[in-house]
């Protein structure tokens, strides 16, 4: 009976311990809902207190009175190991865009009643891509080009048709030779023909046009492919090569209004400065949504950029750390900054910046202006008036930006999209097309050019201009560790990390990349040109080594370059293709558009 009433009164012992139990829990766990409220959210400051600036006037001394390395920015361009406006090499290398003996006359290979239309997708320069391309599809087939329709339904929503933006003309009179252009359809009757819709695959080969597309044409006789970008093969036959370079850097002109205002925007920018460098920022609110990154504006940033990124329903979850070690991110405008100051331009360059609204505003920019007070746009350099003809349309606003980084002494791109890699080829291809049979600004074909086209491309024609594209991988690091070196260290380092990202002659191996940023087929090399360069870039095998190995790695990111999904990739590639394929007889050109905003759309400018 002794155990049993022990047992009853420890019950009983427990029974009026609970509450108060239950009591000092309860204040535990209020006292830390409290705390965490009262403590603030983890911010990223690795990445940006860019929106805090961080640039400091230049300040003798390496340390300070503790001791700690102070990062002091100069004013100048500080040391360069060489002329930061020149390229090295230019000199060994020119362009050879005409066609073979072999490549037959367009008379000779047209097949009749064999018509190609196009629709085009996306900006200004992912279209300019299509149109490239379209031409040599249609050489492919031996079929008559119809004048591309361009894209007036996509994310830009311009309304500007083909020869609003280029010169109709002149792109059908220049390719005569090459493939016969159309500016419509024949008509048969009063009627003209119903032309079978269909698409094919991105990077579509020779064969797969011959496969796929041919023996519908035998059929059909009039076929349309739909969103037409980036649907040849970045390898093809040389002479089919070289006809994409007289279509991009020769046939595709912009039409008067464009060059007029284009080159007056130029010469504002020269009357300011002998040199100035072009930027293509591309710091927009959609640029960084789509990229997933984080730069530092905590819970404000993430919904708003968040909120923009939902547009894409097939972006997969990013993180942020992840994208920006891999060289994912654009950087922010004050990394820029610092990365040319440390190339070695100083604080009175002028700098033309291309870009649309800058996430953040002034506030973003007011770091990249600290470092470069002479800053301008074509809104800042151009009247309201004088862009009002031009204003309501994206892609001839584009076409402006385009003409002026395309004559800038130094382009740098913070994205490698479309606009970035067309202007790394045309700035590396047109500058010597020609040069072997034709005299400086002289020749009948130079003739059919406008006055601003031939004083522009005759500059072209005797010197290679520097194209900066930023070795985000490697400077993600330095930029975090700032704090830790000296200005000097830090500038030592970025030229070391730039090396092989300046867009020198050669710099990438031939048929890497995309054909639009590295037309290998469209450089020739001098003869005996090895013997000729600089004994001094051959001074070590240890610098020779290392160059080749920073080179190599340029290889590698654009081969790691983020392929923008398309549902139509997936394809079959093999095979005539007739059914299974959009057959939109009887619709217009942009019916196949997606109900959301096609990925690449976003980022073709």
């Amino acid at each position: 009976m002794v155990l049993p009433r022990r047992r009853h009164h420890s019950n009983n012992r427990l029974r009026c311990l609970a509450p108060i139990i239950a009591v000092v829990c309860g204040g535990i766990l209020l006292f830390l809902a409290l705390l965490s409220f009262l403590v603030p959210p983890p911010v990223d400051t690795d990445h940006l207190r860019s929106r805090h600036n961080y640039f400091v006037p230049f300040r003798s001394g390496g340390e300070g009175s503790n001791g700690a390395v102070k990062f002091s920015v100069p004013s100048d361009g500080g040391r360069s190991d060489h002329d930061p406006w020149s390229s090295r090499f230019s000199k060994f290398y020119y362009g050879c865009s005409n066609a073979s003996h072999k490549f037959r006359k367009a008379e000779a290979i047209t097949v009749p009643n064999r018509f190609l239309m196009i629709a085009t997708s996306g900006g200004l320069n992912q279209q300019r891509t299509g149109i490239t391309d379209a031409v040599v599809a249609a050489r492919i087939l031996n079929a008559t080009l119809v004048v591309p329709k361009l894209d007036q339904k996509s994310f830009w929503r311009d309304a500007s048709n083909f020869s609003e933006i280029f010169d109709v003309d002149w792109f059908i009179k220049y390719l005569s030779k090459d493939v016969k252009i159309i500016k419509q359809l024949p008509e048969k009757k009063g009627k003209t023909g119903t032309p079978y819709t269909m698409r094919v695959p991105r990077k579509c080969s020779e064969r797969c046009y011959q496969s796929r597309v041919l023996p519908v044409i035998l059929k059909r006789h009039i076929v349309r492919l739909t969103k037409f970008d980036y649907r040849l093969s970045n390898k093809l036959d040389t002479d089919l090569q070289k006809l994409r370079c007289r279509v991009n850097y020769h046939a595709l002109r912009f039409t008067d209004p464009i060059l007029d205002m284009g080159r007056e925007l130029v010469r504002r920018m020269r009357i300011r400065s002998k040199h100035y460098i072009a930027l293509h920022l591309r710091f927009e609110p959609d640029m960084l949504a789509f990229s997933g990154c984080y730069y530092g504006g905590g819970e404000k940033e993430r919904k708003e950029l968040g909120a923009i990124r939902k547009r894409w329903k097939t972006l997969h979850t990013s993180n942020p750390d992840r994208e920006r070690r891999h060289g994912k991110c654009p950087l922010t405008p004050e990394e820029v900054g610092l990365m040319l100051r440390a190339l070695g331009y100083g604080s009175d360059v002028h700098i033309y910046v291309a870009s649309g609204e800058v996430y953040g505003g002034e506030e973003t920019l007011a770091p990249l202006k600290a470092l470069f007070p002479n800053f301008y746009s074509k809104d800042t350099i151009a009247r309201k008036e004088e862009l009002k003809p031009f204003a309501a349309f994206s892609a001839r606003m584009a076409a402006l930006d385009f003409i002026v980084c395309d004559e800038s002494d130094v382009f740098v791109t913070n994205n490698n999209g479309n606009m970035a890699k067309i202007l790394a080829g045309r700035r590396y291809a047109v500058l010597f097309v020609l040069r072997l049979h034709l005299q400086p600004c002289q020749g009948t074909e130079f003739k059919l050019l406008m006055n601003f086209d031939m004083s522009l491309h005759c500059r072209r024609y005797f010197g290679h201009k520097p194209t900066i594209r930023p070795n985000a991988k490697k400077l993600y690091r330095l930029f975090l560790n700032k704090g830790n070196v000296s200005w000097e260290v830090f500038a030592s380092r970025v030229r070391t990390y730039q090396r092989g990202f300046m867009g020198e002659p050669n710099e990438v191996r031939p048929g890497r990349g995309e054909f639009h940023e590295n037309p290998s087929s469209c450089i020739c090399e001098e003869s005996g040109a090895n013997a000729k360069r600089d004994p001094g870039s051959q001074k070590s095998g240890k610098e020779s080594n290392a160059t080749r190995k920073d080179f190599d790695e340029y290889d590698q990111n654009m081969d790691d370059e983020l392929e923008w999904m398309d549902p139509d990739d997936e394809e079959d590639q093999t095979g005539p293709q007739e059914t299974g394929l959009a057959n939109g007889t009887g619709l217009d050109y942009g019916v196949l558009a997606s109900e959301e905003p096609e990925l690449e759309e976003m980022l073709s400018d």
